[in-house]
């Protein structure tokens, strides 16, 4: 006699957990590429932020172009002045260099 079985079949926990590995498969390296992603933003517009500074805080306080490193985030942005062309306009450029985790990031902004 045949009895009424209510759970699942071998079968059909093994098609659903196939479908599920295929899924995270598909998945996984989209959301490696998403994080690298989000993680350059955030480095570009940190970096950003810290030009603007620079460049406010030297037309304000007529601080001297001096280079130097800051640390924020354990990520080290380091601010270079820089004498582009003969105009005499300085430039400041925020460089994060590239690591295993960081990616590589240059801002620039010249001072009017």
């Amino acid at each position: 006699m045949l009895r009424s079985n209510k759970g699942y079949f071998l079968l059909e926990l093994l098609l659903s957990l196939s479908t599920m590995l295929m899924l995270s498969l598909f998945l996984l390296p989209l959301l490696m590429e998403l994080r690298d992603q989000s993680r350059k933003l955030e480095i570009e517009k940190t970096a950003q932020r810290i030009m603007y500074g620079e460049l406010k805080a030297k037309i304000i306080d007529g601080r001297t172009f001096s280079n130097y490193t800051i640390k924020e985030n354990n990520i080290e942005y380091k601010i270079i002045w820089e004498n582009p062309n003969q105009t005499g306009q300085k430039e400041v450029c925020v460089k994060v260099e590239k690591n295993s985790v960081y990616p590589e990031a240059n801002v620039c902004g010249v001072l009017e």
